[in-house]
């Protein structure tokens, strides 16, 4: 299995683990076209029942690694990772499972998932799931179990055929268009021509990380931050992923632009679409950082390797208190496990956007966030929300009576 395709569940199905190690799985997918697994990320389900999240599915099937091959003229040259075969399954099931049944798919073998869109606004009660797996993997098994993880109590119907992987990423690369985020805002692309070439354009290959601007927390997050980068801003993107956050906030004008996340692949995508847009590294600052438990990359790739490809820069990691706007579009569970983390790089009166979660949860988040934010905001789209505040000044200590 290519790297690409074996990467594909943890970059886009960062959310989907229930271990104790969940906050190492926070960024790029994730974080923030959400698909794709690499073992170091991904919790492994084999043999138990998984318990996913129940909220509506961020995938879309598009976790390949385009800066590897030449597309800007339209050809695709492909090396040996892409010509072996994958097995392509269409399932057919309840609407209302389709999203948790979506992602336990993903727990117990699939290399990605996408519920089919088209679908959700239909009448019927049947909803259809494309989903990718290794060609040696026993498909009906990993239905079943996926099917009882959820409460079915029969294995949905499903079709199978097996394609060809180079035929995948064509087809993959022609479901990816321009997004207009707002008046004279796009995301374009790498292989698309800019709709508006006056508009502020942001040129993305997403890669292997998460953030094509098509999902609406990323939407959300590119919303907020027009709003709050006026000129000459520090700005943080907690769990970077394609880098698209840390680019615009460049583009509406801040001076620096800092990523984090912990997936080299997501640093490395990051890396090209500043280059894409014209963007160096005196502007654009990206490393990797440690998960909460621990170096999390260190299980494939070691500290030292990571240092010497300057992928992991702890001066960075260690300015805390430096950031006008911190954002981190990740996902529920790392949002409250990594709560004092994230907004300790604000300065005192910054703003904390927060997003990644559905409106079930804004409670929860707003009443966690409220021992370290003021002024809380709530924005909503699509059922997903983006929630900001204002860091609290600290606090001032207690005069001595005595």
């Amino acid at each position: 299995m290519s790297l690409a395709l074996s990467s594909l569940r943890s970059h886009f199905f960062k959310h989907l683990t229930t271990c104790s190690d969940f906050a190492a799985t926070f960024f790029s997918v994730g974080g923030r076209i959400r698909c794709l697994p690499a073992p170091k990320r991904f919790s492994s389900f084999s043999g138990a029942k998984a318990a996913p999240q129940q909220h509506p599915s961020r995938l879309n099937v598009t976790a390949v690694n385009y800066s590897s091959l030449p597309l800007n003229n339209g050809t695709m040259v492909s090396d040996g990772s892409f010509t072996s075969p994958y097995l392509s399954v269409r399932i057919c099931c309840p609407r209302h499972v389709a999203d948790v049944l979506s992602e336990s798919l993903m727990c117990f073998g699939a290399s990605s998932t996408t519920v089919d869109e088209q679908d959700r606004h239909g009448s019927d009660d049947k909803i259809w799931i494309s989903s990718t797996f290794n060609v040696d993997q026993d498909v009906k098994d990993r239905i079943s179990r996926a099917a009882d993880s959820v409460g079915l109590k029969e294995i949905p119907n499903y079709k199978v055929e097996m394609h060809d992987h180079t035929d995948w990423i064509k087809q993959t690369q022609e479901s990816f268009h321009p997004v207009e985020i707002t008046d004279e805002l796009w995301i374009v692309p790498e292989w698309r021509t800019p709709p508006d070439p006056q508009a502020i354009n942001i040129i993305l290959n997403p890669g292997l990380a998460f953030g094509t601007g098509e999902h609406p927390t990323t939407k959300l997050c590119l919303l907020l931050l027009r709003q709050l980068i006026n000129g000459g801003e520090y700005f943080l993107d907690y769990g970077t992923g394609s880098g698209v956050l840390a680019i615009a906030a460049l583009k509406f004008g801040a001076d620096l632009s800092v990523g984090f996340d912990i997936e080299p692949q997501a640093i490395t995508s990051a890396r090209h679409n500043a280059a894409l847009n014209n963007i160096g590294p005196q502007k654009l600052l990206l490393t990797l950082v440690p998960s909460k438990n621990g170096p999390h990359f260190e299980n494939e790739f070691p500290l030292a390797d990571i240092i010497a490809l300057d992928s992991y820069n702890s001066k960075i990691i260690s300015e805390k208190d430096k950031y006008d706007v911190v954002i981190a579009n990740i996902l529920l569970y790392p949002l409250l496990d990594l709560a004092d983390q994230i907004v300790s790089y604000a300065k005192p009166g910054a703003v904390v956007g927060i997003s990644g979660i559905i409106s079930e949860q804004v409670p929860m988040i707003v009443e966690h966030y409220s021992q370290f934010l003021e002024g809380i905001d709530v924005s909503m789209m699509d059922d997903w929300a983006c929630i900001s505040g204002s860091k609290k000044e600290p606090k001032k200590p207690e005069p001595n009576t005595n």
